[in-house]
């Protein structure tokens, strides 16, 4: 109530554009930006081939993951979040992803919502990735994501709908329950998915207004695309990474800045062996 969060704390310190603004753009999906850009494979291959004969799997996802990771710990206005006119630095880095417990039409989907402290490396992220998979993808393991919908999905439409009316008015004003806010796929730094596992090419993914995400990254299937490098044009194995972001939390040199950190982690991924350093935003 009147500014405080049980999630994060209201960001005082700030230019008097990022004051207004978020009164201006009320909604997530009011105030998106969209970027994508090719990101070329040559140095993630190297370190996977590196990596497996050193006995150890690593996967682009893996580097992909671990990267998003480091640059949100680093750039920590990254994990900014608007609510009710005002902008709050969350108080961990939190990554959201969907997965399908089986690959078919009528296989279950479940949500998963994993905290990072940002000075994890490349391994601990992985493993840490891998084991919530794992523990989630059997059909009969459900996690608070689950049972918040499992109770919700069996009351009458007219009652979810004042439940989820009711969580809005309630987060607007600080007042969530952690409890909720800890269920909560939607009340998270990043949501992250890989479309290229389904065999299709990236895409924009929009924001929730309900809940906190700031960001969305998605990556598509690997494929040839043609790069302007060293002044002339190739056609490198790629992937491609699209990014929605909200605008209210930092401003387009920030973001740009952010990203070409995260490009340089994929194209370096040896740099993540190192234990992160989180920086803390202003005050």
């Amino acid at each position: 109530m009147f500014g405080h969060r049980s999630d994060g704390r209201k960001i005082k310190n700030i230019p008097p554009f990022f004051k207004v603004i978020p009164s201006v753009m009320l909604t997530r999906n009011d105030s998106q930006v969209y970027f994508k850009q090719d990101i070329v494979l040559n140095g993630m291959d190297e370190y996977i081939v590196k990596k497996a004969e050193e006995g150890i799997k690593i996967s682009y996802m893996d580097i992909i993951y671990a990267a998003v990771v480091r640059i949100i710990a680093e750039r920590p206005a990254l994990n900014r979040f608007a609510m009710n006119g005002r902008l709050y630095a969350r108080d961990g880095i939190y990554v959201s992803l969907a997965i399908k417990k089986t690959l078919s039409d009528n296989g279950q989907e479940t949500t998963l919502k994993i905290r990072y402290d940002g000075s994890e490396n490349i391994f601990e992220i992985k493993n840490r990735l891998e084991s919530t998979i794992k523990q989630n993808k059997d059909t009969d393991t459900s996690n608070n994501t689950d049972n918040l919908a499992g109770v919700l999905s069996k009351t009458p439409t007219v009652v979810v709908k004042f439940a989820v009316n009711l969580f809005r008015f309630l987060d607007k004003h600080g007042l969530l329950p952690r409890s909720i806010i800890n269920a909560s796929p939607f009340h998270t730094s990043v949501f992250l998915t890989n479309v290229g596992s389904l065999g299709i090419d990236t895409i924009y993914h929009h924001l929730y207004n309900f809940g906190t995400t700031s960001m969305f990254f998605a990556m598509g299937k690997k494929k040839k695309s043609f790069i302007y490098q060293d002044d002339e044009i190739k056609k490198e194995k790629c992937i491609t990474v699209a990014f929605v972001g909200d605008e209210r939390i930092c401003d387009g040199y920030y973001y740009a800045s952010s990203f070409r950190a995260f490009v340089r982690y994929l194209n370096h991924p040896e740099l993540l062996e190192d234990a992160g350093i989180p920086k803390k935003d202003v005050d």
